[in-house]
């Protein structure tokens, strides 16, 4: 059949063929590379996430059909009531505040010559493992001031507004005139007078834990019209050295003592000991009783408790957030490049101070960032396991507990995998509305 000539004589050209690929067709190739990839998901993916949702319908051995049951224990069971409370905690705020200081790091340091290195510094625990970051905070938040770099930063700030005690142990040793008055107080057995010297002997401080200016203890004079004495550490070093209830040439005053001349149940006059121990009280303390209040000797104030069980889940939140701040950072320092300066200028130039730019121009330009930020730090507390599991102790891990850790102790430590794969599923159930929307909100982006 011969072509027709277009108008005017002139043959169009043939249509060109469609090559063909030496190896087969495209279809068959790309088959062919995703196949390894399809193989692992299944495997590493797929098939886990299917047995898991089997499983959740059976019973501890796995032979009997246990129904919902193992799904009612999500909300019945105080252990994993708990660990949903942690979660939710966890989802609220951890994210929130990781974002939120990202975008004051990101935005503070755009105009700064040192914002690069500060960027670094920041981002840097991201190369740490949740193992590593684990054991790090487990013991910044130690008990023991000397051990733990939260506890010591708050003793620090706490003893610079509030005087701690500098004799905690001390108390009367045997055959003192002193005598316990109540609540960490001590008091003379007996009424004082004006003309005499007073003993006051305490034991109980180890004479290298004495506190600074301390000096030899000198024993009182007799002052007319005055009430003197002496409060000292009645303790010298060596086996039958010193007298007992006497001063001694080698021992130490009480320096900073506080003594109370209480008549009547009130206080009639006070005073401090100098460095070596001695106090003078004025003619209104005779007849009264001599009173070291309690407050000279409360223990050290030692600092919080970090991981008891009030403080526990906000401390892990708190390392978290060291880990991840430095994330969002990034993130949010990318898409703040990308923002056209002309409109802050514009903002500037209209009389828009800086924080209104921020607030009104720079965040609304940013909220898909955001956005992606927050979803993305939302996917992966809800995941959150590491962190709890190494930083809380035995003894808090029940008020620390989140639904990654109980799954993890029922199906290992309790022997409930029916149980453990109830939790998975529904640890299932929470990421995928949230991984959703984020794919949602990325393809839309990508159209744009």
């Amino acid at each position: 059949m011969s072509s027709v000539p277009a108008a005017g004589g002139a043959t169009p050209p043939a249509a060109p063929k469609p090559r063909k690929s030496v190896t087969g067709t495209r279809r068959t190739v790309a088959a062919l590379f995703l196949l390894p990839a399809l193989v692992l998901l299944g495997a590493l993916v797929v098939y886990p996430i299917g047995y898991s949702l089997v499983r959740s319908f059976y019973d501890q051995s796995g032979d009997g059909f246990a129904g919902i049951d193992n799904y009612k224990a999500l909300f019945t069971d105080e252990g994993i009531r708990t660990a949903l409370k942690n979660n939710i905690i966890w989802v609220v705020f951890a994210p929130t505040i990781a974002t939120a200081l990202g975008l004051i790091f990101a935005v503070l340091t755009e105009r700064v010559r040192w914002g690069t290195a500060f960027k670094l510094v920041v981002f840097m625990p991201m190369a740490i493992s949740m193992l590593a970051a684990g054991i790090i905070f487990r013991l910044v938040y130690d008990q023991d001031p000397d051990k733990g770099v939260a506890n010591a930063v708050w003793v620090g700030v706490h003893d610079t507004f509030a005087q701690a005690s500098a004799f905690p142990k001390a108390h009367p040793g045997r055959d003192s005139p002193l005598k316990p008055a109540g609540g960490g107080a001590f008091i003379t057995t007996s009424p004082v007078r004006t003309g005499e010297a007073v003993l006051l002997p305490l034991v109980g401080v180890a004479p290298d834990q004495m506190p600074d200016g301390v000096k030899a203890a000198v024993a009182p004079k007799p002052e007319p019209d005055k009430v003197t004495g002496t409060t000292w550490q009645d303790f010298t070093r060596g086996q039958g050295v010193g007298t007992l209830n006497r001063v001694d040439p080698s021992e130490l005053g009480y320096a900073g003592m506080r003594i109370e001349a209480v008549k009547d149940g009130k206080v009639v006059a006070s005073t401090t000991a100098a460095g070596d121990g001695t106090f003078t009280l004025p003619a209104s303390a005779d007849g009264s009783q001599l009173r070291l209040p309690a407050s000279n000797f409360k223990e050290p104030y030692n600092g919080l408790d970090w991981l008891g069980p009030s403080l526990v889940t906000p401390a892990i939140i708190g390392s978290y957030i060291w880990m991840w701040a430095g994330f969002a950072m990034v993130l949010i320092a990318a898409g703040l490049a990308s923002v056209p300066r002309e409109l802050l200028e514009a903002a500037r130039v209209d009389g828009a101070s800086e924080w209104q730019v921020f607030r009104r121009v720079t965040v609304p330009l940013l909220a898909p960032v955001l956005a992606v930020v927050a979803v993305t730090l939302m996917i992966n507390v809800l995941k959150i396991f590491d962190l709890v599991f190494i930083i809380a102790p035995g003894s808090s891990q029940d008020d620390a507990n989140v639904l990654a850790l109980e799954l993890y102790r029922k199906g290992f430590s309790e022997d409930q995998p029916g149980i453990a794969s109830a939790i998975s599923v529904f640890l299932l159930l929470l990421v995928v509305p949230v991984m959703w929307f984020n794919v949602r909100r990325l393809r839309r982006e990508v159209r744009r």
